[in-house]
């Protein structure tokens, strides 16, 4: 779903660019809250996983794939405000490096795709983790709910910036019942991924996932045929042993980014995307801009001047996972690091 330029008219792109500004400003302020000596590091990892599965379009329909938008899976994994940032640099690499998103239109994509995604799903899924048991089987099913609803929320919220600048003259009415029906399809396949990772985490390491906090329940004891808690069982339970290492988690996820985008890649599927095939079908793209990035060396998700369709590709997608990552890393470990250095004054008064 990256718009590019030309899809919406410069003076609602630069108020987009506004509100995608003050959201990363405040999602810094929050993130500096949700990021602890868990998510930290996993933030940066999670940020390079979701460009990996950008990567991977899959069919939907006759003609038309689509691919993990990622601000669910971000939000539930590291937190909303930590999932916003993941994201947007996402976006930015991914605009940069690769031309996929216009530059004017940085701010449209990260207020759909990134802010709109984030706090549609995290709302959702603080709602459903609330009524439904309080279960890591609860954890994985109120992912794959506010995953399937991210996807069509962030499509309606395209419809309304394009209803509100658009630059064709296209019924709002055909735009809205086109991009919300194929990408409640492409939802059901954002549900899969963002429930299928959840539940992998949540199986080895349930004390990385942001959103299952909290929600471990006391071990019961029957006693005379009634359960009651549990001596001493009031805390979280602890993390499996073989899975106590931040460092394996970390590894493993990076492994499975770098297989993922360079050679999982080149098997996905080549037809145009929802929000491409939709602007192709009702003319939306009449007014597209070439990317001011077009002669990069690896727009396209190609590197210049290798002709093997396979390696070039792979090698784009090894690249894009490790710029991601350490771009991604630097910005959580100083926002972390903001934290410790704003924390450290209260911890000198106290101890004086």
């Amino acid at each position: 779903m990256h718009v590019p330029d030309g899809f919406i008219n410069a003076p609602t792109s630069a108020v987009t660019g506004v509100v995608a500004a003050g959201a990363i400003a405040v999602s810094l302020r929050g993130a500096r809250r949700e990021l602890d000596e868990r998510t930290a590091p996993l933030a940066g990892l999670v940020a390079a996983f979701i460009f990996a599965v950008q990567m991977l379009n899959f069919p939907v329909a006759a003609g038309t794939s689509g691919h993990l938008l990622g601000g669910a899976l971000a939000a539930i994994l590291v937190g909303p405000f930590t999932g916003v940032l993941c994201v947007s640099v996402v976006l930015l690499m991914q605009g940069i490096l690769f031309a996929d998103g216009g530059l004017t239109a940085l701010g449209v994509n990260i207020t759909d795709m990134a802010i709109v995604t984030t706090v549609v799903a995290y709302a959702l899924f603080r709602g459903l983790v609330k009524v439904l048991p309080r279960t890591r089987r609860s954890v994985t099913v109120a992912s794959f709910v506010a995953a399937l609803v991210s996807v069509p929320a962030a499509a309606l919220a395209f419809t309304v910036l394009y209803w509100i600048g658009g630059t064709t003259d296209v019924a709002i009415g055909k735009v809205a019942t086109a991009m919300v029906g194929v990408h409640v399809l492409i939802g059901i396949g954002e549900a899969v991924i963002t429930a299928l990772t959840v539940g992998a985490v949540i199986a080895v390491r349930p004390d990385l996932v942001y959103g299952a906090r909290g929600l471990q329940q006391r071990l019961k004891l029957r006693v005379n045929g009634e359960l009651v808690d549990a001596p001493g069982a009031s805390g979280p339970a602890p993390a499996p042993a073989a899975a106590r290492s931040h460092r394996k988690v970390w590894i493993t996820g990076l492994v499975a980014s770098l297989v993922l985008a360079g050679f999982v890649s080149f098997y996905a599927s080549a037809d145009p995307d929802g929000l491409e095939k939709v602007a192709a079908d009702k003319g939306i793209d009449e007014k597209t801009e070439e990317h001011a990035a077009a002669d990069s060396p690896l727009a396209d998700y190609g590197v210049k001047d290798i002709s093997d369709a396979r390696i070039s590709g792979g090698l784009a997608g090894v690249i894009g996972v490790g710029v991601t990552v350490v771009a991604g890393s630097a910005v959580f470990w100083s926002v972390r690091r903001r934290r410790s250095d704003d924390a450290s004054p209260t911890s000198t008064e106290t101890n004086v």
